[in-house]
């Protein structure tokens, strides 16, 4: 193909980039408005002839072109608004109560209305329910060092402890009394096995798996499991617990099929949401934060997601690794991103076999 064939083909799919308003890696001008644009830009689609393609920034500036305010394609509008959106967050956290919306807005200097679309934009979901996330955090970490109920509500700014039970689902995943006691009365069974990617350590209550961690030392991952539950009662029990350590190391081997076990998943309601939507990610294929959001029918909670994503206590068997970024890196992993993507590669050949 000549040199002239190349350019025509080239600029023949930016247009149908630009006319679909669809993503791409160029940017361009439009020489009638003097500015320069993303493809996906939500303003009226120009003429073809009217259009200039560019690199960069800096090459469209440097041919007379200035920045869309729609679609602030130096993303300056963006960082400004996420430094807004961070700044009250850390209002809301360092305070005992809720703040108002109005409160917020005009300490962030926009309207009701525009700061509280900005911030669902950037954390998807309202101030408000970002602040009784806080609150709820406040009581987990309250309980959890085992303060008395009555005082863990106060500290954490409740009201009163009848708003705390009549939502605990919703804010705990369990009562405040069995938060508080971290596991006591329990007994958790223990069992440690050698696995690809190093030390493999499973804890188990009654009611099923509550732990899988790996890719540590033995300290380090009985320490993790001790955090979680720091009043259980603690033992190993290779033996009892041969069957499960079996399934999960068959399926590091060869992950054809969901690793199916009973689980004990503790945590809030929207977490366990989160764990049971990514029980659902067939192996050898992966969901963005913004899909798994979508599958819980929360399609705003895209930080919230990945916060659940983060805390899952049972690895593998709920398989957080299957997530990824929405340009498809990998992103973070709790037990490293190499181990990630090594994961993701025996499922997707499992899959191909």
């Amino acid at each position: 193909m000549s040199t002239m064939a190349a350019a025509t083909s080239q600029d023949d799919t930016r247009w149908n980039l630009v006319a679909a308003r669809a993503p791409g890696d160029f940017l361009y001008g439009v020489t009638t408005m003097g500015i320069y644009c993303r493809p996906g830009c939500p303003s009226p689609r120009p003429r073809r002839e009217n259009v200039r393609y560019f690199a960069d920034c800096a090459e469209a500036e440097e041919a007379g072109f200035r920045a869309c305010r729609r679609c602030d394609p130096k993303g300056e509008r963006e960082a400004l608004a996420r430094a807004v959106v961070e700044d009250a967050c850390a209002a809301i956290a360092a305070q005992e109560g809720i703040p108002s919306l109005e409160t917020l807005a005009k300490r962030a200097g926009y309207s009701r209305f525009h700061f509280l679309r900005m911030f669902r934009d950037h954390t998807g979901v309202t101030p408000r329910s970002y602040a009784e996330g806080v609150r709820a955090r406040r009581l987990q970490a309250a309980l959890g060092q085992g303060r008395r109920v009555a005082d863990a509500i106060q500290q954490a700014g409740f009201g009163s402890e009848s708003r705390v039970y009549a939502d605990t689902g919703k804010l705990l995943g369990m009562t405040p009394g069995a938060l508080r006691r971290g596991g006591a009365g329990e007994e958790i069974r223990t069992a440690f096995a050698d696995c690809p990617f190093g030390r493999l350590l499973v804890g188990a209550t009654a009611s099923g798996v509550c732990f899988l961690g790996f890719a540590e030392p033995d300290d380090a991952l009985m320490g993790d499991l001790r955090r979680r539950f720091p009043r259980a009662t603690v033992v190993a029990d290779d033996a009892g617990l041969a069957e499960v350590l079996a399934a999960v190391l068959s399926f590091i081997a060869e992950p054809r099929e969901a690793l199916a076990l009973p689980l004990d998943l503790r945590g809030t309601a929207f977490q366990v949401r989160v764990w049971e939507a990514l029980r659902r990610i067939p192996p050898g294929e992966t969901r963005t934060y913004g899909e798994l959001a979508r599958m819980i029918g929360n399609p705003k909670a895209v930080r919230a997601v990945a916060r659940s994503c983060a805390t899952n206590p049972v690895s593998l068997a709920v398989p957080c690794h299957r997530v990824v970024g929405s340009d498809g890196d990998l992103t973070g992993y709790r037990w490293g991103v190499p181990r990630k993507r090594e994961m993701l590669a025996r499922e997707r050949r499992a899959a191909a076999g």
